[in-house]
């Protein structure tokens, strides 16, 4: 079979198939940019005395353009907490839009929650309830169908979304599009809350009197005291002796009591625990856990005279009668 093509005039083309044998069949396809097309063909032949003509068909090829916003009730959320979020797509072109297919990605650690959702539809001013054919929810993506969408209106659809402690990885950022619209995304910055991985030290600096290493009622603090941490902060106590750091990263977390910072007075000795006894603290933080490292401290004692050293008795075997403690030096008269 030969195919030629032989000339085209307006939009009227005309094609030779030389031959065409019984039981083939001739067909093709044009691109054509029109709002409405109508189209009509016709064959003949050398041995047809009839042209055959085909019936006209219409094509409206004019797409519908649709509009779609996304938003939510929150800027901010943390795991436990429910976001709402708000779709809203409208025909703003001249013919209705079919089979409506609205998708929606969220992102990891945001669950779609399918009791929460509802539709409503608006036309001018008059918003009204209504019911989507189809919520369909297949891993982090979420479908909702709609039959049609006439020109002017919109369909708004509400849902809400748990957040869950994956969020805490994810990127917090879902998109949403119909096929025939703008893609819509929406943020929603994850705060870690209570699944923190970071914990908080507190603790004092105080003037312990008894020696249990606790400070009671009347155990003053030491303001001004400073506590050097294994990560390089350095804390300084307020008037009362307290502290406190958070966004500590969780694990064996070390703190050191610069005793240059407190003149005057050293580490208490605590005869319950021995670690106690030094300047430095070891503590163990948990994610989003809160522990205490305190330092008891107590002043140092007043400089006093050395006692004076007697010789024993037991390096001198030859004097049988030694003096006691109490008598005087051996050689040397009692008064």
């Amino acid at each position: 079979m030969l195919l030629f093509f032989l000339r085209q005039l307006g939009c009227n083309t005309k094609w030779i198939v030389s031959p065409l044998a019984v039981g083939f069949a001739f067909s093709m396809a044009s691109l054509v940019t029109a709002t409405d097309i109508i189209n009509t063909a016709s064959g003949t032949a050398n041995n047809l005395e009839v042209p055959v003509n085909s019936n006209q068909t219409i094509a409206n090829v004019v797409r519908p353009r649709l509009e779609l916003v996304k938003s939510g009730d929150r800027a901010a959320a943390e795991p436990g907490d429910t976001i709402i979020y708000r779709l809203t797509l409208k025909n703003t072109g001249e013919i209705t839009a079919n089979n409506i297919l609205i998708t929606d990605i969220l992102p990891l650690g945001i669950n779609y929650v399918a009791t929460l959702t509802q539709a409503s539809l608006t036309t001018g001013l008059a918003t009204t309830p209504t019911t989507l054919t189809g919520a369909v929810r297949s891993g982090q993506n979420v479908s909702f169908n709609f039959p049609a969408l006439a020109p002017g209106e919109a369909l708004n659809v509400v849902y809400g979304a748990v957040i869950t402690p994956d969020a805490v990885r994810g990127s917090g950022r879902n998109l949403a599009q119909e096929s025939r619209s703008n893609t819509a995304t929406h943020l929603v910055r994850i705060r870690p809350g209570i699944l923190s991985d970071c914990g908080t030290i507190i603790g004092r600096v105080f003037i312990d009197k008894n020696g249990d290493g606790e400070q009671q009622p009347e155990e003053k603090g030491m303001p001004n005291a400073v506590i050097f941490m294994d990560d390089g902060n350095r804390i300084t106590t307020d008037e009362k002796g307290l502290f406190s750091l958070g966004g500590v990263i969780s694990g064996d977390r070390t703190g050191v009591l610069d005793l240059t910072s407190i003149p005057g007075y050293q580490i208490a000795e605590n005869t319950r625990f021995i670690e106690r006894n030094s300047q430095s603290r070891l503590v163990r933080v948990a994610p989003g856990g809160l522990v205490r490292m305190n330092f008891a401290i107590t002043p140092l004692p007043e400089d006093t005279p050395p006692s004076p050293i007697f010789p024993d008795s037991s390096d001198q075997p030859n004097q049988p009668n030694s003096p006691n403690p109490s008598s005087s030096p051996s050689g040397l008269p009692r008064e």
